[in-house]
């Protein structure tokens, strides 16, 4: 069953094939000022619905992650980013998703503030 997430305001939606069973937990400067929880799919598995041409980008440290934001509410939905293997990714923030039990999460510790 497909999950639909989307920004506060619903100008960017999109939706991804199933809810994961884990999603990870950075402590980078910005994954936890954000407070994502984050599941990573590849970039053919993810249909964005609407609003991929209101996003805006942030990118920062190694800009190899381009962070999609919604300009009117300021929500980020969803990351664009490359495998270790080169083959693009979506990075999809669960919190954005609609009408899910987020406590069923596996969640994984990632610390990112040592990359």
């Amino acid at each position: 069953m497909t999950v639909t997430a989307s920004c506060h305001c619903g100008d960017v939606r999109l939706t991804i094939p199933a809810m994961p069973a884990e999603a990870m937990s950075c402590n980078c400067s910005h994954c936890f000022r954000k407070g994502f929880l984050l599941a990573f799919f590849p970039a053919d598995q993810v249909q964005i619905e609407s609003g991929a041409d209101k996003v805006s980008t942030y990118s920062f440290n190694k800009h190899v992650i381009q962070h999609r934001f919604c300009p009117t509410c300021g929500v980020q939905v969803y990351a664009d980013g490359k495998m270790p293997d080169g083959s693009p990714t979506v990075a999809v923030n669960l919190r954005c998703a609609e009408d899910q039990d987020l406590s069923a999460l596996k969640i994984k510790e990632v610390d990112g503030r040592s990359f």
